[in-house]
């Protein structure tokens, strides 16, 4: 049977197990997500030989957990045949694929997951942070986690009590990572500890003195690290490297240009959505740090280049992000290797731009650059790249060597 949409319909009709009522919204949601018609009919033909399995074993729906995959996975075939362990892996994968729509459906228990106390209390601590602080996303899963990490190792899975901590257990968790983390990675893990001691004695459960216990991680503030900018020249290779005449190239340059002509962080970018782009009025809504929103001027050539792409480019979704994967499951950009960052790697491959940094953030460095060596004010520069304290845009300050070199005092007794 040749591997179609109407091939995949047909096949989990002739199904008869516990799951045959729920297989062709299955495969509908595969269909609606844009999957490959012989993705789906793989999918579909690992759906049904579940199903067959299950009422072989009389397994009931509600009942249905990784326990029976797992034993699906241990059966024999037919004339005791060799299951080839590609085939495994990939038959795990849509199994449990299979049963993550069913439990997001609410036909299955969601998985039981034995918590600590120690878990607990991190993801109250987690709570507490989004709804009283307002920290961004990425900031509350580090602290969360290193939260998490300091109750586990001082107390392992006996009872919590935060009231027997002693400014040695904080002093000693730090230590263990300064063996394997680098000095920005150490901070954060600091930032963290101070952060959940601070809402350990919003609880009354530690001492005041407890939080000032936490060891400080040496900063050069005199000598702040130079801005990591992409050059001019490099950015625009990067631009122009995008092929227009794929969907592909044409939302990668809508992204890059983003980045250069408006300095958007990479989640910023993400967040996006087909609502946060004002054509009347030529304004993008961007969501910063903090759930801060902001306005800001859409130029020419950034307008035109996210019209184009919605326009000739992006997929036909119900998701509501302005820029979507080009693959299925078509949805939002995920963080990391498979977001910003991957279509700035590929740009720079393109180009063949031998640049130091591979990140997308160089783009929001050479935009800074790019004011200040036109005349801009730190200020200035601090207001377009949304900065909340000064502190964070002075490190320009080291960057125009020139009108540095202008306020140098001559060196007393002339040169040597």
């Amino acid at each position: 049977m040749e591997p179609s949409y109407e091939s995949a319909v047909a096949l989990v009709c002739r199904a008869t197990g516990p799951l045959a009522g729920h297989l062709g919204a299955f495969v509908a949601s595969l269909i609606d997500q844009q999957y490959a018609a012989s993705v789906v009919h793989i999918k579909a033909r690992h759906a049904v030989s579940f199903d067959r399995w299950l009422a072989k074993h009389g397994v009931a729906l509600a009942e249905l957990c990784e326990t029976h995959i797992e034993q699906y996975q241990r059966r024999r075939r037919r004339w005791r045949r060799r299951i080839r362990a590609e085939t495994r892996r990939r038959e795990c994968y849509e199994v449990t694929d299979l049963l993550r729509f069913l439990r997001g459906h609410g036909v299955c228990e969601v998985a039981r997951v034995d918590a600590t106390q120690a878990d607990e209390l991190a993801a109250g601590f987690g709570q507490h942070l989004q709804n009283h602080q307002g920290l961004a996303a990425a900031t509350i899963e580090c602290y969360t986690t290193v939260a998490r990490e300091f109750l586990s190792e001082r107390f392992e899975r006996d009872r919590v009590d935060l009231r027997v901590l002693r400014a040695a257990d904080v002093i000693e968790f730090v230590q263990c990572r300064t063996k394997r983390m680098q000095p920005p990675s150490l901070k954060r893990v600091v930032n963290g500890m101070r952060s959940f001691l601070r809402y350990a004695q919003y609880r009354g459960e530690v001492a005041p003195g407890l939080v000032a216990s936490v060891p400080s991680v040496a900063t050069w503030t005199t000598t702040p690290r130079l801005p990591k900018a992409i050059s001019p020249a490099h950015a625009q290779r990067a631009i122009d490297s995008c092929d227009l005449s794929t969907a592909i190239g044409r939302r990668d340059r809508a992204v890059l240009l983003l980045l250069a002509r408006l300095g958007l962080r990479a989640h910023e970018i993400i967040a996006l959505t087909l609502e946060d782009c004002d054509w009347d009025t030529g304004h993008l809504r961007v969501r910063g740090k903090g759930g801060r929103e902001c306005l800001l001027p859409m130029p020419a050539d950034v307008g035109e280049a996210i019209a184009v792409y919605l326009e000739h480019g992006r997929p036909t979704s119900t998701d509501r992000h302005l820029f979507l994967r080009s693959m299925a499951p078509i949805r939002g950009l995920l963080e990391g290797s498979d977001g910003i960052g991957s279509i700035v790697r590929y740009a720079l491959r393109r180009g063949q731009v031998n640049a130091a940094h591979r990140g997308s953030h160089q783009f929001r460095h050479a935009l800074a650059v790019r004011m200040l060596q036109g005349g801009a004010s730190l200020p200035e520069i601090g207001e377009v790249l949304r900065h909340r304290s000064p502190q964070s845009t002075s490190i320009y300050a080291t960057v125009d060597i020139k009108s540095l070199r202008s306020l140098a005092l001559p060196w007393p007794g002339g040169a040597r």
